[in-house]
């Protein structure tokens, strides 16, 4: 009875250290695969031309959609805003990314159909930009029946239908208007965005801030009593997913000012607008200097540790400013 008592045990024994070694192995695994697939996606050249030399208005702009939403689907992992399986489930910095990348998409394509693609309010709308649009606002997160990626892929290939009508290889013709209104529309969405996000960035360290909700108005009305003052602190755990929403909308827009610049060249040097064009590309660049420390730290601005948010919000606030000063340029006469 001893030796089979003995036989268990050394049995069990080995069983226990084959279920922590395969569980080690799959725990490391999942590590690598982790990190692999948290790695951000380097900026992309955009293109100016089409066929060699041949330039056409508004390319730049719908080629640069259509291969930054193909780059939220096919870099490494694939889109994992929507995964339940691990590693994917435990991963929650790229899928923030995606959001602030996805963010920036929609505004472009909603922009794109309601005015580059329009010569005025009632005209009609491009057939194929009326089908992107609202496929890019499909919930991010749906996993089945029908998948996130499934709709993203149907607005991603109607925009290319769209892109290749407008360079002439499908008809019927396509049209893109770089007009300083059309560029305004979409500078205002950009300067709500990055006005948001900066403020999110800034409460990492932030408890309270003043209601300003009706200064300026005398008369103004709320729905609601208003409180004289606002929590905005920060939960803990979610100072790496704004950070790394921030990051995907710097990313997303730096390849779309990239686009403007080329597109909209003539209205910038009619309103010698072109440097500060230039200057927003370039704190959107260094917002996306490559991160030296493993995870994000949140010092209290003149601690000892550094605070991550306040510098990315340092750049968006720079940026932010730069797109108030372009529309308020491309206001003038």
């Amino acid at each position: 009875m001893k030796e089979k008592s003995a036989a268990k045990i050394l049995s069990r024994s080995r069983w226990t250290k084959v279920t922590l070694a395969v569980f080690a192995v799959v725990l490391v695994v999942f590590s690598i695969i982790g990190i692999y697939w948290s790695r951000t996606p380097d900026v992309f050249w955009v293109n100016r031309s089409v066929e060699g030399d041949r330039v056409v208005v508004g390319y730049s702009t719908t080629d640069t959609l259509v291969r930054v939403a193909d780059t939220l689907l096919e870099k490494p992992g694939g889109y994992l805003s929507n995964d339940k399986m691990p590693p994917s489930v435990f991963l929650d910095n790229i899928p923030n990314w995606e959001f602030g990348v996805l963010q920036q998409v929609r505004d472009l394509a909603r922009v794109i159909r309601n005015d580059y693609s329009r010569t005025q309010s009632q005209s009609k709308e491009d057939p194929d930009v009326s089908i992107a649009e609202p496929l890019f606002f499909f919930d991010n997160d749906s996993w089945m029946l029908p998948r996130t990626e499934s709709e993203y892929r149907r607005a991603i290939k109607a925009m290319e239908k769209y892109r290749d009508r407008l360079i002439g290889i499908e008809q019927p013709e396509a049209q893109f208007f770089a007009r300083t209104d059309n560029l305004r529309e979409w500078l205002s969405q950009v300067e709500k965005r990055l006005g948001s996000i900066t403020r999110r960035l800034g409460d990492s360290v932030a408890t309270t801030r003043i209601n300003e909700g009706l200064a300026g108005d005398a008369s103004a009305q709320a729905a609601a009593a208003q409180p004289d003052k606002i929590d905005v602190r920060t939960s803990w755990f979610e100072v790496d997913d704004i950070f790394f929403e921030a990051r995907g909308t710097a990313w997303a827009l730096l390849h779309f000012f990239r686009a403007v610049e080329l597109d909209f060249d003539s209205v910038l040097a009619d309103k010698n607008a072109a440097a500060s064009v230039r200057q927003i590309i370039r704190e959107l660049e260094a917002s996306l200097k490559p991160m030296r420390s493993p995870v994000i730290l949140n010092g209290s601005g003149y601690g000892f540790f550094a605070n991550h948010s306040l510098v990315m919000a340092n750049y968006l606030a720079r940026a932010n400013a730069g797109v108030i000063n372009l529309r308020e340029l491309l206001d003038q006469g």
